[in-house]
């Protein structure tokens, strides 16, 4: 299901408009990856020059009365040049360097894998399996658990080392320290659960059945944080998600495009619109994710009263 099909269960604002064939819809919470040193900004002597490598307004800009928007650490001078430099931003997403299909690997199944363990036997597996089969639907893990032949904890467990992470202790949940991590449509979406920064250089990506090593990545690069990534036991996991999601998120707009060239008119109006001090544009599966900071960003996780988002999802992406 594309992203973008949940915006109608999303408790957020909502705006509609047109624009270069553009459908937009939503409200701001945010693309940036936090860096922990000052911006880095296009000096020529004493002055700022045009970030834009294409710009050709020469010495006209330093006459020009903007100090803002920056975008990706650099100064744009004018809209025209903040659309080429959000252009050069989404090929460079686009191609896939970036948020694409994360990589396959071939993992031991979970039945062979727990009893290989000896936490089940083989009685055990086969009834599990003949009901899932029956059935159609649920995972193995909930009929063993209907079996009573297995404890959840033991679950997760194997699931870490199916996964190859670890299992999280989910202690000091504080849901509103972090929604500044991510959008709250990730954290639904995706069935992520951001619940622990440690030092302000760390924070802890919590799952339920499997990491999802692309949304790390993006929540890297975005606030410029090390993610680990690992899975919280089910039922533990749920609680703490469902306390997220209610907690107060920034607004975020949410745009549907109809083509890579209407998605780079937007996102730069964006930018253009918030006069920002910061902002950041990265590839999230489906979806392109803006974020802008009202200041500078800093160390440690990111402050929500100083971000806005925007997720854009394009025509021509595939999922991931």
């Amino acid at each position: 299901m594309p992203l973008l099909e949940r915006w109608r269960n999303i408790p957020e604002r909502r705006t509609e408009a047109q624009a270069a064939g553009v459908d937009a819809s939503g409200a701001a919470d945010g693309l940036a990856r936090g860096t922990r040193s000052v911006r880095r900004r296009n000096r020529l002597g004493l002055f700022e020059t045009c970030a834009n490598p294409a710009c050709n307004s020469g010495w006209l800009h330093l006459w020009r009365s903007r100090a803002v928007p920056v975008f990706e650490e650099g100064w744009t001078c004018s809209a025209e040049c903040t659309r080429e430099r959000m252009a050069a931003a989404v090929a460079r997403e686009m191609e896939g360097r970036y948020g694409g299909r994360a990589p396959h690997h071939h993992r031991i199944p979970l039945g062979l894998l727990m009893l290989e363990q000896g936490w089940i036997t083989q009685g055990q597996l086969r009834r599990a399996l003949e009901a899932q089969k029956s059935a159609g639907a649920r995972r193995l893990g909930d009929w063993l658990l209907d079996q009573e032949a297995v404890s959840e904890e033991r679950i997760t467990r194997a699931l870490g080392l199916q996964w190859s992470c670890p299992v999280l202790p989910l202690e000091l949940h504080d849901p509103a320290a972090l929604t500044g991590v991510m959008p709250r449509l990730f954290v639904d979406a995706f069935g992520a659960l951001p619940f622990r920064g440690a030092a302000g250089r760390v924070v802890y990506l919590g799952h339920e059945e499997a990491p999802d090593p692309v949304l790390a990545l993006a929540v890297e690069r975005m606030t410029g944080l090390r993610v680990e990534s690992g899975l919280v036991q089910g039922s533990r996991f749920r609680e703490a998600h469902a306390r997220m999601l209610e907690a107060k998120f920034p607004a975020v707009d949410l745009v549907e495009a109809v083509s890579q060239a209407a998605a780079c008119y937007v996102l730069a109006r964006a930018v253009e619109r918030a006069r920002c001090a910061e902002a950041r544009l990265v590839r999230v599966h489906d979806c392109l994710w803006l974020r802008t900071w009202k200041r500078v960003p800093g160390e440690g996780l990111p402050r929500p009263d100083a971000i806005e988002d925007v997720v854009c999802s394009i025509g021509g992406i595939q999922a991931t």
